[in-house]
């Protein structure tokens, strides 16, 4: 499985109350284990900046990380970067093969 880092920016109508977060967290959650059941979640932030989730997760393969975005935008009303990730250790260990 690929590993992928998903940046959520919430839209302004998004949420009218900060307790509104866990409703949508919890519907945003079920949709994926329907819809995208191989994704696999690794880890959620929230974060202080341009962006207010960080993600990161597991999927078969691009097809599915965009699915995954796709999906959280509808809830959110806002924008998701999804980015592939390699592990640095898998890397170090030139598994990762870079051609010049």
């Amino acid at each position: 499985m690929a590993n992928y880092i998903l940046l959520v920016r919430l839209g302004p109508d998004a949420v009218k109350d900060p307790s509104e977060f866990a409703a949508i967290n919890d519907e945003v959650t079920k949709r994926l284990k329907t819809e995208c059941p191989e994704a696999n979640w690794l880890a959620s932030f929230l974060t202080l900046g341009p962006f207010d989730y960080l993600d990161i997760f597991e999927a078969p393969d691009n097809e599915t990380a965009a699915k995954v975005a796709v999906i959280i935008r509808a809830y959110v009303h806002g924008t998701t970067e999804v980015w592939p990730a390699v592990a640095w250790e898998r890397f170090r260990r030139g598994t990762l093969r870079i051609v010049a």
